[in-house]
């Protein structure tokens, strides 16, 4: 049988009085907190940037290849009635197409033609295309002087039509649709250059026009007019109407 001592109850502990420990300040030895080393902050940091560059994907560099021009020639041929005007002019046809767009041309006789073709000095991508527009400009009546806008403008156009494809003319019918186009000394010819901005060349029925789009566009509607048997002075009254109106834009 248990003895008595074992159902007593346990003694109670008297509680110590802690407000004095409570108010008491708690000072930190700064000697006693852990140093941090500077090296192995460094060297970390290293560690860390070395495993995040490993990770990202590396790539080739990026070769400049916007310079680089597609070698192309091209062939243009020459009409036999101007040969000699090339001939002569030679020396201002070349060097533009040599020391500007840095092409090779040569006058071929024999073929009567001239050919051109980029070489390693070449940058512009169009500059063969250029030179070929500048050449059949030349080619089709234009001067030297007129055609080279080819090569210095990007917005300059060549465009050729036929008087037929307006109208069916013949005999003295199409003899004097072109008086009407050229007019007396080349006056009315004359007129819609200057209104529109523009070179024409005529050529028998085929008219030849150097401008840009809008300018094609002015000089084209004056000529279709003339061939479809518009009096000159009403041609002239519409050609003034637009020079106005483009002088106030521009």
């Amino acid at each position: 049988m248990a003895s008595l001592d074992a159902y007593k109850a346990p003694s109670i502990v008297p509680r110590q009085d802690r407000s004095q420990d409570d108010g008491d300040e708690v000072v930190l030895d700064p000697t006693a907190l852990p140093t941090r080393n500077d090296n192995t902050t460094q060297e970390d940091d290293a560690e860390m940037q070395d495993a995040s560059e490993s990770s990202k994907p590396k790539f080739a560099p990026v070769k400049d290849t916007t310079t680089a021009v597609t070698p192309g020639f091209r062939r243009i041929p020459i009409p036999p009635h101007r040969m000699s005007p090339l001939k002569r002019k030679w020396l201002e046809i070349y060097t533009p197409l040599v020391e500007h767009m840095n092409l090779q041309v040569r006058m071929n006789v024999k073929s009567k033609a001239v050919e051109i073709k980029t070489s390693k000095s070449t940058t512009d991508s169009s500059a063969l295309q250029k030179g070929a527009d500048f050449l059949r400009a030349f080619a089709l009546g234009f001067e030297v002087e007129d055609a080279v806008a080819l090569l210095r403008l990007d917005d300059i156009f060549l465009d050729s039509f036929e008087i037929k494809d307006v109208k069916t003319l013949h005999g003295d019918h199409l003899a004097r649709a072109i008086g009407r186009i050229a007019g007396r000394d080349g006056k009315t010819r004359f007129t819609i250059e200057n209104a529109s901005k523009t070179r024409i060349v005529l050529a028998d029925s085929k008219i030849h026009i150097l401008g840009s789009f809008q300018n094609i566009k002015v000089a084209r509607d004056a000529i279709v007019s003339l061939i479809l048997g518009s009096p000159p002075g009403k041609v002239y009254a519409s050609l003034r109407t637009v020079a106005a109106r483009m002088k106030e834009r521009f």
